[in-house]
Formats: structure tokens, C-alpha cells, sequence
């Protein structure tokens, strides 16, 4: 029986759609059939299945249009297309394409059926993360390449005890991974303490990571302990290393070689068993070759380097990672929001996020926000994407704006008096009416409730 995969059928003929849907329940798959390439599209952008099953003819869009959309939009679904005799060669076409299989009609129950499981076993691992011995990759939602050829020497990592950096782009889920890292340790029932370096204050970062004693600064009334002492046992994570003081940097240098922690203010000092995963989006190549990162510290936590891709390069997530976000907060928002038109998942895929991962969770937070339908469209999207740019302006023009604003907001201020606008503006009453007349305004449309339109463009 199978494992409840669910599974997508598009085919005009409803006696067909009917009993494959039967056949394919009563083997244990979880199905959803429609008419339609479009029916198909709006339902995968509701819900991503684990698999496709369309017929080449359709009655709106062919189904080889259909499976060329679902290799741009979802380029890691597989896709099993059937055919009819005169179809054959389109089909052969698809294969060569990406398509995973073809069947022509009449097909033969149990040959759908190993194709289906086939095409399930290869993409198993990276559809369904959460699921068995992937539990520790759970909060990491990929089906691309790139991220599963990483995970996998995460994975490998993970057994050991050795220091990591990992490298990567603001948003790209640098401490997921480190907290991935550390649920596939032997470390994964003791804590996990992340500190970001470039968050703390420099004045408090020393006693925020080693601890102090009471009195070892104004302030210090009660001894504490630190985060490191707070990991003893399990994985310390310390994000934006580049950004730690170099101070703090030998200090950290000798916890790592002693493995002894000193409080601030303490000549003693308590062993700690803590391993150390590390991230940063700086060059710290060019910050060793600036002065600005020791070099005996690089060394000492880059034993094993981890690179997370950026979001651009992983465009096969771009959709899973939307819907699985637009999911968490149509809950969060207590929206009935269920997916993405066509146009907007579309428009989501081709661009070209800078801010990575977590810029993908600001827009779908955006536009589910502001949702009010069950399929998000796509000038909700559009809005979300907006990026605001900054208008330039010549020195004139800039002047010329400030000049005629500042003008209008004396004349709000004062009700259209001159007197005492040219007061406030320290000018005599005859330049002050001959600043009103180059930028043609005029005092009287400024009394008795009566002001102008906002600032006109220039």
C-alpha cells in the first residue's frame, strides 16, 4: 500500500478521472482530480502534491502546455503525462523535457502504478523533510538540489564534534541550519543557545557570553552565569561572528583551546564541554587581511565550512516555501486564505529576492495580511514586491520643492497671514510676497479653512 502521497489528476474524461481516482484510493494514495490545465494550475497553487498525472489533450490549455508551465513554476514535481496513440510523439517530446514518464491509453493498471511509485521513491526525501529520520531537517522547506546535496553534508557533520562556520547571505537561514545541525548531534537533548554577535552591545557582549561576579562593574549586584556556561553540554551558536570585537575575539580563542570559562571579574575559571557552530554573511578573508578578525580564531572555528545558497539560486523552493508560509499565517491571521493564483505564484518565482528566505516571509506576511479572498492575486503580490526607490533630484529642483513647501506649511501655520509668515520666516513683507508669486501662491486661499491642494509636483 502507499504511504498516503497525494497526488494530482488532470483529464476531460470524467469517466476516466473516476475510476483512476478509485483505483489509486484503494491503493492508499490521497487524490485530486480535476477537468482542467487551468483547474490544475489553481489547485497547485493551493496545495503542492507529490506527483502529476495529466492527459497530453485538454480542452482550454494542452496538457503539454500545462506540463511546460509546472517544469517553470515547480521544476522538482514529477510529472507522468498519458497519451493516446496520435500523441505519442508529444509525449516522447516531454520526456526528453523532464517529464518522468509516459503511458499510452489503454495503460495497464499495475504499470501506472510502479511509474507512481518509482517517481515517489526519488523524490520522497525531499518532499516530505519532516517525516521519519528527516525530523531533524523539519524546519528547512526544500526540494531543491542545491539545498539536498547540503543538507547532506550537514547531516554528515552533525556525527562529529568539530567547529562549523557557516557561510551565507543575510535570510538564508544560516541558524536553521545551525539548529538542524545540532538536532542531528548527540548533543540534541542538551541546549542550544544562539547569540548574535552584532546584536549585543559591545559593552555587555563580554558578560552576556562568559558571565561576571558580582561587583565586576557598576551595576554587576549579583553574580551570573553566561551563555556559554548556559550550553555546557550541547551546541553554542554564534551568529555574525564577524561582527564580534577583537577583545572578545581572544578571549573566545582561549575558551575554545582551554575549554574553560572565566567570569568577568573571576581569577577562577569552570570547565565546559560546548560545541561551536558559527555564522556570518562578512568576507572574514578580507576582514583577517583588514586586521579586523584573528586569524588563529578563522581557523579554530572553520573546520568545516557550510555554504547556504542564496534564494535566487534555489528558485524550485521559491513556491513550496511561499505556500508553506502563506499556510503558517493564514492561521497566525486567522485568514481562510488557501493558496496563490497561477500569475501571482508566478510572479513570486521570478523575482529575484535579495533579502533571501526572510525576505520571502515579509511579503507572504504582506499579502496575508491584506488578503481577502481565498487565492491570493496578483496586485497583491505586485504590492508586496514594490521595492521603494529613492527619487534623485538636481540641486535646483530639490530647492525649488523645499522652497514652495516650506512656503505652503508657514502659510497652514499662520492662516494665510503675511505678516506673520514673512516674521517667522525672518524676510520683510515685499520679498515674502515675491516668493509667494514665483511659486504662484496665494495668501487668501489660506484663511478660512480654505488651503490648498497638498504640495504639487514640481
Amino acid at each position: 500500500m502507499a504511504n498516503g502521497a497525494h497526488l494530482l489528476l488532470v483529464d476531460d474524461d470524467d469517466d476516466l478521472l473516476r475510476l483512476l481516482s478509485m483505483r489509486l484510493s484503494a491503493n492508499g494514495y490521497r487524490i485530486t482530480a480535476v477537468g482542467s490545465a487551468e483547474a490544475a494550475l489553481a489547485r497547485l497553487s493551493i496545495e503542492l502534491p507529490a506527483l502529476v498525472i495529466s492527459d497530453i489533450r485538454l480542452p482550454d490549455k494542452d496538457g503539454m502546455a500545462l506540463f511546460q508551465e509546472i517544469r517553470s513554476q515547480y521544476p522538482a514535481l514529477p510529472v507522468i503525462l498519458l497519451t493516446a496513440h496520435g500523441t505519442i510523439p508529444d509525449a516522447v517530446e516531454a520526456t526528453t523535457l523532464g517529464a518522468y514518464a509516459y503511458l499510452t491509453k489503454p495503460f495497464d493498471a499495475k504499470i501506472l502504478l510502479d511509474r507512481i511509485a518509482q517517481a515517489l521513491a526519488l523524490t520522497a526525501p525531499a518532499a516530505t523533510p519532516a517525516d521519519g529520520d528527516d525530523g531533524w531537517r523539519a524546519e528547512i522547506i526544500s526540494r531543491s538540489q542545491a539545498m539536498a546535496e547540503l543538507l547532506a553534508e550537514a547531516r554528515l557533520v552533525a556525527a562529529s564534534d568539530a567547529s562549523v562556520l557557516i557561510r551565507g547571505e543575510s535570510g538564508t537561514g544560516k541558524e536553521l541550519l545551525a539548529r538542524a545541525i545540532h538536532r542531528a548531534s548527540r548533543r540534541a537533548s542538551a541546549p542550544f543557545i544562539a547569540v548574535n554577535c552584532g546584536a549585543i552591545p559591545e559593552h555587555l557582549l563580554e558578560s552576556e557570553l562568559f558571565g561576571h561576579v558580582k561587583g565586576a562593574y557598576t551595576g554587576a549586584v549579583t553574580s551570573r552565569e553566561g551563555l556559554v556556561q548556559a550550553a555546557d553540554g550541547g551546541t553554542l551558536f554564534l551568529d555574525e561572528i564577524g561582527d564580534m570585537p577583537l577583545l572578545l575575539q581572544v578571549k573566545l580563542l582561549r575558551v575554545l583551546q582551554e575549554r574553560v570559562v572565566r567570569q568577568l571579574g573571576s581569577d577562577t575559571g569552570r570547565p565546559v564541554d560546548v560545541r561551536v557552530l558559527s555564522a556570518t554573511h562578512r568576507d572574514l578573508d578580507a576582514a583577517m587581511a583588514e586586521g579586523q578578525f584573528r586569524e588563529d580564531l578563522y581557523y579554530r572555528l572553520n573546520v568545516i565550512t557550510l555554504t547556504l545558497p542564496p534564494l535566487a539560486q534555489r528558485r524550485e523552493d521559491i513556491s513550496l516555501l511561499a505556500t508553506r508560509f502563506l499556510q503558517m499565517l493564514a492561521a497566525k491571521y486567522q485568514k481562510t486564505v488557501h493558496g496563490f493564483a497561477p500569475d501571482a505564484l508566478e510572479a513570486l518565482t521570478r523575482s529575484s529576492w535579495p533579502g533571501n528566505v526572510r525576505q520571502l516571509y515579509n511579503a507572504i506576511e504582506h499579502v496575508c495580511a491584506l488578503a481577502t479572498a481565498p487565492l491570493v492575486p496578483l496586485t497583491l503580490v505586485q504590492r508586496a514586491l514594490r521595492v521603494p526607490t529613492l527619487e534623485v533630484l538636481s540641486y535646483t529642483e530639490a530647492k525649488t520643492r523645499f522652497e514652495r513647501n516650506y512656503l505652503v506649511q508657514l502659510l497652514k501655520l499662520t492662516d494665510g497671514n503675511v505678516s506673520d509668515a514673512a516674521r517667522l520666516a525672518e524676510r520683510n513683507r515685499t520679498e515674502f510676497y515675491r516668493l509667494l508669486s514665483k511659486y504662484d501662491l496665494t495668501a487668501a486661499d489660506f484663511r478660512d479653512g480654505n488651503p490648498v491642494a497638498d504640495e504639487r509636483q514640481e
